[in-house]
């Protein structure tokens, strides 16, 4: 015969690890070649001049320099103008 009542079942015995989106670098900053600059999931910053794309839409620097925060119009699908944030590295010579 069991000592110990049976433990029944929860529903909310789950958790996900952190994912740590966002900017990581902000407007006027300095950044190297390489390093990110948003963290995202899907384009909320679209890549400008000097910026690259990872597969999971991560930005990054392809050369060292000043960040540049824009705005740009684009055409939406259903024929609406949307505003739409761009990224861009200004270079700066490295000493």
């Amino acid at each position: 015969m069991a000592h110990k009542k049976s433990a029944g079942t929860t529903k909310n015995g789950r958790d996900s690890n952190p994912k740590y989106l966002g900017v990581k670098l902000t407007h006027g900053s300095f950044a190297k070649v390489g390093s990110v600059l948003v963290r995202q999931r899907g384009t909320d910053v679209l890549p400008g001049k000097n910026v690259g794309i990872g597969k999971d839409h991560t930005l990054f620097a392809l050369k060292a320099g000043e960040v540049k925060l824009g705005y740009k119009r684009k055409i939406h699908f259903d024929n609406k103008t949307v505003l739409k944030k761009v990224m861009h590295i200004l270079p700066v010579e490295v000493k």
